[in-house]
């Protein structure tokens, strides 16, 4: 029986859901977590393959807005999720014919850019993704390090708060971050409950999920950091960790006075944090980066769709006039030589950018993957060239795109999805 690939029905969802488990492995979702996803779903972009009766294959996609450099531009972008192939399907081109469809409804849809997070970084390479943003974890001896604090770090009060309560303040500082780090999500209505998702049995032996706001002189909320505790203990005494799920703060002291609450946490020893941005600032306020215990690790996969009206509306650092030759084999209309010219600056300070077809000679040559890793300003055309991605064909003009695709602060994904 030949397979099939349709849009999902509301009915279907718990089929393709149940399927999606299989393919990563036949370990149940929590309920809480499950229900979220349903809520979450967007039904016209999940695609279902089926065998007869049997769904075998599935790729979903959410509507976000993806801060990209230049000081407040928010591109819509297809976030690419759910996707999975049975173990009795594999090589048999589902997972290409899923990536065909979704690529030609997301350019038909109008979004100039596709974003995933990939459970095996190998696959999505050869669909045109480039690794644009990268995360750390930090693991820290509390015992052995010691912050330097800024000025004013006294001078915030901390408070404890139900996470669920103090949800729309948190959002807030959220909300008003997002346009200074390239690659955060605007949060959609629903993606903020993602954050809060906390059953006991999903906990591991922590504590309930805890949130502790940091306040300004005026009492607004500039910051907030989520947290378990994990009580453990040894023949020496106690043993705990504090388990960070995410801190947020609008100034270095409240910032700081985050770091130092979890520091000073009672009977914890330790504080653990999951994707932090590569940059992250407490990197520099340790007095022992060793015993912070730093590993790095991709995080967001990047694919222009629509080339021109994704490199039209991020901003550029430096003057920019360059011709590029793209090879995009999975997105053939992407692919030739395009003149990019840009005035420096974002979009939000007046950076204007073009980006047309032209016959000119080729300056630089790249695949439409190196440009998506370059994209968010992160990783450097001049290190991808290094690695023998990217060459250039005139010279001086990598140094020079490669200052102006270069951004001030590393691109972050700030939740999955």
């Amino acid at each position: 029986m030949a397979l099939e690939t349709r849009v999902l029905t509301a009915d279907e969802w718990d089929v393709w859901f149940d399927h999606l488990e299989l393919a990563f492995g036949g370990v149940p979702e929590l309920s809480e977590e499950r229900e979220l996803c349903k809520s979450l779903t967007e039904l016209t972009r999940s695609l279902g393959v089926w065998d007869g009766g049997q769904c075998v294959g599935s790729a979903g996609a959410f509507s976000f807005r993806l801060s990209v450099p230049g000081g407040g531009a928010l591109v819509p972008a297809a976030g690419v999720t759910m996707v999975g192939v049975s173990p009795t399907h594999r090589r048999r081109g589902v997972l290409t014919s899923l990536m065909r469809r979704q690529l030609d409804d997301i350019r038909a849809g109008g979004e100039p850019l596709a974003v995933l997070t990939a459970s095996d970084p190998a696959i999505y390479g050869r669909f045109g993704y480039g690794t644009a943003a990268y995360s750390v974890s930090v693991d820290i001896d509390t015992t052995r390090v010691r912050l330097s604090v800024p000025p004013g770090t006294d001078d915030v009060r901390l408070r404890l708060v139900d996470p669920l309560e103090s949800l729309p303040d948190c959002e807030r500082v959220y909300a008003a971050l997002v346009a200074g780090r390239p690659g955060m999500p605007a949060r959609q209505p629903g993606w903020e409950l993602r954050a809060l998702v906390d059953p006991p049995s999903g906990r591991s032996a922590a504590s309930p999920l805890k949130c502790v706001v940091a306040e300004g002189a005026g009492g607004e909320v500039v910051g907030y950091a989520r947290y378990h505790v994990k009580p453990d203990w040894e023949q020496t005494g106690s043993d705990g960790k504090v388990q960070l799920r995410t801190l947020e703060a609008l100034d270095p002291a409240a910032y700081a006075a985050l770091w130092r609450y979890l520091f000073d946490i009672d009977l914890a020893w330790r504080v653990r944090a999951y994707g932090r941005p590569v940059d992250d600032p407490v990197l520099h306020m340790v007095s022992d980066v060793r015993r912070a215990e730093v590993r790095q690790r991709d995080a967001l996969h990047l694919r222009l769709v629509d080339l021109p009206a994704a490199l039209e509306a991020r901003g550029y650092g430096a003057p920019l006039d360059v011709v590029f030759e793209v090879e995009d084999r999975f997105c053939p209309w992407n692919a030739g030589r395009w003149r990019l010219t840009a005035t420096a600056g974002g979009t939000a300070g007046g950076g204007t950018a073009s980006c047309t077809r032209t016959g000119a000679p080729a300056e630089l040559e790249l695949s439409a993957g190196e440009l998506g890793a370059a994209y968010l300003g992160g990783v450097t055309l001049a290190s991808l060239a290094a690695a023998g991605r990217v060459r250039e064909l005139r010279a001086g003009t990598l140094v020079q795109a490669s200052r102006a695709f270069a951004g001030d602060v590393a691109p972050w994904l700030s939740h999955g999805f």
